[in-house]
């Protein structure tokens, strides 16, 4: 600490400051022990501000971080310095800081005309499908060929990033209208021959392309009770010619089976995930009911806190066991509160080290909600403020009841 200390001096007041090439300045004050913890703290704190400058260094060199994003971070990062309650190299700090948004904004810069060039790119293959779908259109005969190249267009179009929301639904307006218009002109062409066959096969080809379409999605009962509709509604549909009946019967089964496949192989991870957090959260509730508490209330009070910490951390389990572990964990709580709400009542307030040790803990949920606020990290900073008032909440029923 002797290095930090140069960085920064606690009064004897409690009031903790930082030098900086501009001066002194305060950052906060220091109640809860002697000033080297005081000064230790705040340097923790400035810790974990270089820790994550690092980090966005280091995933900015790497190319493992959005410019854009890591610019917005580092600026806010920037801005922040002057009023950081921290204790350490900010000036050094400032330096980094300043490299980094320099480095962003080129990488940034650059990463624009990147996209600008594949965005460019990718209306002139558009913009080449439909010139090309057009054609085809309006020249065409070959009938089976020219369906089967205008597919391949949708799932190459498919494929295509980058292209700005008007410009893409331009050029889909003009190849839908393409498409639609060599549709008209084969389905004319076959109506004599077969129509009500082609009719089947224009609505299987229908039920296919939905189905395909839904072979990825993740939302599975929807999903799964709009599939056994389509596949109701291809029982009722009169059958299209031999050919294209199997044809579209196998892409319509292998949509199927692929969305099928990967919820079955997602349900089970989900199911053996929730059963080793079951088998983990057992083995924590066997030795929080093995608790001597009778014997050593603290000790066991202790014990329980670092069960509850493993406990919330092994996942979720079977819906189930959740009910019936939540009521025995709830029940070893209990005892353990009873138990030293009995040993409260056998020590004098001022004497009482239960009181020393939750006051203890409300200052400490009052650093972390610092930290969590001083890192800007909203999950954090919620999690801190319900621990800080739990704590409190706490700490003011044991004071009351002494």
């Amino acid at each position: 600490m002797g290095n930090w200390a140069s960085y920064g001096r606690v009064d004897a007041d409690g009031t903790v400051w930082v030098k900086t090439a501009a001066g002194e300045r305060t950052v906060g004050s220091w109640q809860a022990g002697t000033p080297e913890e005081g000064l230790a703290h705040f340097v923790r704190r400035y810790e974990d501000l270089l820790t994550e400058v690092v980090l966005l260094e280091t995933r900015l060199n790497s190319g493992a971080a959005d410019a854009g994003h890591t610019l917005a971070t580092a600026k806010k990062l920037r801005g922040g310095l002057d009023e950081a309650h921290v204790v350490g190299d900010l000036d050094g700090l400032a330096v980094r800081l300043d490299a980094l948004i320099v480095l962003a904004q080129e990488k940034s810069a650059a990463a624009k005309v990147a996209r600008d060039a594949a965005r460019a790119e990718s209306v002139m293959r558009k913009t080449s499908l439909v010139e090309e779908a057009e054609k085809l259109s309006a020249e065409s005969t070959s009938w089976k060929a020219t369906g089967d190249r205008l597919k391949e267009i949708v799932d190459e179009w498919k494929t295509i990033r980058g292209v700005d929301k008007k410009t893409d639904g331009e050029l889909w307006k003009r190849f839908s209208v393409a498409r639609d218009s060599f549709t008209r002109r084969r389905g004319g062409h076959f109506a004599t021959l077969d129509s009500q066959r082609k009719q089947a096969q224009s609505a299987k080809d229908d039920l296919v392309a939905e189905a395909e379409a839904l072979s990825e999605s993740t939302d599975w009962k929807a999903t799964a009770d709009r599939l056994k509709e389509l596949m109701e509604a291809w029982k009722l549909a009169p059958r299209a010619s031999k050919e294209a009946e199997q044809k579209l019967w196998e892409r319509f089964r292998a949509a199927q089976d692929v969305f099928f496949n990967r919820r079955k192989q997602v349900f089970s991870e989900r199911d053996a995930e929730q059963k080793a957090a079951l088998g983990r959260r057992q083995e924590l509730l066997a030795k929080a009911e093995a608790l001597d508490v009778d014997a050593d209330p603290k000790a066991a009070q202790a014990a329980l806190r670092d069960i509850l910490g493993q406990w919330h951390d092994t996942g979720r389990v079977p819906r189930e066991s959740m009910a019936g572990l939540d009521r025995r964990i709830r029940a070893v709580e209990d005892r353990v509160r009873e138990a030293m709400d009995a040993a409260w009542r056998r020590t004098e307030p001022s004497a009482n080290p239960l009181l020393v040790q939750m006051r203890d803990q409300v200052a400490e949920a009052q650093a972390r909600l610092e930290r969590a606020q001083a890192a800007g990290d909203a999950k954090r900073i919620k999690e801190a403020e319900q621990a800080l008032a739990s704590k409190k909440k706490f700490l003011e029923l044991a004071e009351s009841a002494s």
